[in-house]
């Protein structure tokens, strides 16, 4: 009878109708195996030369760039490099397969020396978040920033995880995707030639997708957002009253037409009365004409409607104009402004022309041509009528732009346009890494002289300053026309290049800037993507370093371009501690407000 029951359970056994019954102790060794499976699986499936790469990546994202980085931004970058290393590591190991090489590592031993890999990756890790603290206050020290007693290397690895795992993410679709077209091609197509259409297809796939879908998505809703907040006009935000003023009752572009950045330029302008309490001399009210995006339809009807208020307000009477390309929210630094109308003691009309509602690295990433439409089209409108006035009552013309602002006010003027009749100078600060002109005379610049603070031929044409003001001895003669490029070598807007992913940039070479850590090496891959970073969080730099300008710098770069010298060198000194304090103080409020 015992057997029989042992038989027909043995039979429900077989059959699933009844499991097996196994003691805690066969449990418990059942349980043991399956994690030994899964960890072993985990080890072989590993990429090894991925895991050395993506840590070479990795520890070196930890390394000093040009800006100091809190845990997020850190923690955000390192996963990346991790990503992108390992990544490479992959498509190394499918590229040695796919050429049917014999296999490094025998696979039974695959686990075993894919453990070792990861024993040396992680203590590199360690080893490098440890030093990471060394390195990111040797780039605050430079910068005269406080030192850090913790960068937060758990936070840090933690994002970079979740980064790495986000990227895996996609790199798993990419690799479902292209089997999918393999799988398909492969009915009509030799295996190999099937392979290689499946992943070119897959890439094509995934860039119309990025480019045409996300990329484009993220850019519209980016510009929804910044539109509707230019065209947000607080409750306290009132009209001029004064009828020479941009945006009052009398003037041809109405108060809403001016956007944000625009009535900003307009209301928050100096007066004539600050500028004669700080020079101690008369001094005039200075003229400031803004025509925003929502002002007209065109480019052209925008640049004929600014020609129209500057003479409605009698700018060419003044004895400086200042052209102005803003940059891509249309934000004009009143650090450069305001330095100027000190100096003329007001005696100074300025005008600018919106062009777009996206920051400067921003559109510089996405559309590096963004504005020279609009630049041109200002520049060409308010240079003909004032080449068209008599030689001896024309006001002296300069060009001004910042960022985006400077490579597109490069771009506004064409040099057999001008010929005839140049423009008193230009004062081009922070000019971003993809202005033409910037790098032709930078890539021709005296042999000796740094590729950050450049001396190009006889220096009477164009001249390089920095914190320190230039190189060229003060009693250099200048030509008829004079532009000057202030430029910090900490500011990654202008010395970011994608070519830094394979070759170290010529400003990386001693002698450095004095604004850059001596820690600081560069790196494959890795570089390149740290300034990129650096690029799009250069704004947050401390007064005078970064994509932050000071306006005591501002006003050695005017004193150059306008040759203004009816300045005693101590009112010259305490003009450019007020404004520093000044502009100290606002930068410190819009921190807070943030």
């Amino acid at each position: 009878m015992g057997n029989e029951e042992d038989l027909a359970k043995d039979t429900q056994i077989e059959h699933g109708v009844l499991q097996p019954q196994v003691s805690a102790d066969q449990s418990t060794d059942m349980v043991t195996r399956s994690w030994r499976r899964l960890i072993r699986y985990f080890f072989d499936s590993l990429c090894g030369a991925g895991l050395v790469l993506g840590t070479l990546l990795f520890v070196g994202s930890l390394t000093p760039s040009l800006f100091p980085r809190s845990y997020l931004i850190q923690g955000i970058l390192s996963g990346s490099c991790f990503a992108v290393g390992y990544g490479l590591g992959v498509l190394g190991r499918w590229l040695w397969y796919y050429l049917e090489l014999p296999a490094v590592i025998h696979s039974r031993h695959r686990h075993r020396v894919n453990s070792v890999i990861l024993v040396v990756c992680v203590s590199a890790v360690i080893l490098a978040l440890w030093r990471a603290k060394y390195w990111q206050n040797s780039v605050r020290f430079v910068m005269d920033m406080a030192p850090v007693s913790n960068v937060h290397p758990l936070r840090i690895s933690l994002i970079a995880i979740l980064t790495f795992l986000l990227f895996l993410a996609v790199g798993r679709m990419f690799q479902l995707i292209s089997r999918w077209i393999s799988v398909r091609m492969k009915r009509l197509l030799p295996r190999r030639i099937a392979n290689t259409m499946a992943v070119i297809g897959a890439i094509c796939l995934f860039v119309l997708v990025i480019d045409g879908v996300i990329a484009r998505g993220v850019m519209h809703m980016v510009d929804a957002s910044f539109r509707k907040a230019d065209a947000l006009i607080p409750p306290d935000s009132m009209p001029p009253q004064i009828a020479t003023k941009t945006g009052s009752a009398d003037s041809l572009i109405a108060w809403s037409e001016l956007g944000k950045a625009g009535r900003d330029f307009v209301s928050a302008g100096i007066t004539a009365e600050q500028i004669q309490a700080l020079t101690g001399r008369p001094a005039m009210e200075p003229i400031r004409v803004y025509v925003g995006l929502p002002a007209a339809k065109t480019p052209v009807e925008r640049a004929r409607l600014a020609l129209q208020e500057l003479q409605r307000v009698d700018a060419f009477s003044r004895s400086a104009l200042v052209i102005i390309t803003p940059t891509g929210t249309g934000w004009v630094d009143p650090a450069a402004i305001d330095s100027l109308e000190y100096l003329y003691r007001g005696d100074v009309a300025s005008v600018a022309q919106q062009y777009s509602y996206l920051s400067s690295p921003l559109s510089l990433l996405v559309d590096p041509d963004y504005g020279e439409e609009t630049a041109r089209a200002l520049f060409s409108e308010i240079y003909g009528y004032w080449r068209s006035l008599p030689e001896d009552q024309r006001p002296k013309l300069y060009l001004h732009g910042l960022s985006l602002g400077a490579m597109n006010s490069e771009r506004s003027a064409d040099v057999f346009e001008i010929l005839g009749a140049p423009p008193a100078g230009a004062l081009w600060s922070g000019p971003p890494f993809v202005s033409r002109h910037w790098r032709n005379l930078t890539a021709g610049r005296n042999a000796g002289s740094p590729a950050w603070l450049p001396e190009f031929r006889d220096s009477a044409f164009v001249r390089f300053i920095n914190q320190d003001g230039s190189p060229v001895p003060a009693d250099t003669p200048w030509g008829p026309m004079r532009v000057v490029y202030l430029q910090y070598a900490s500011d990654a807007v202008t010395f970011f290049d994608y070519r830094d992913a394979y070759r170290e940039p010529d400003w990386m070479h001693a002698p450095r800037g004095p604004d850059v850590s001596p820690a600081l090496r560069w790196y494959p891959i890795v570089s390149m993507m740290q300034l990129a970073l650096d690029m799009l969080i250069s704004n947050n730099a401390p007064m005078g370093y970064g994509h932050v300008y000071a306006p005591s710098h501002y006003i050695n770069a005017w004193m150059q371009v306008t040759g203004i010298q009816d300045w005693p060198d101590e009112d010259i000194a305490n003009l450019k501690r007020a404004l520093d304090a000044e502009r100290l103080r606002s930068l410190e409020e819009n921190a807070r407000s943030d």
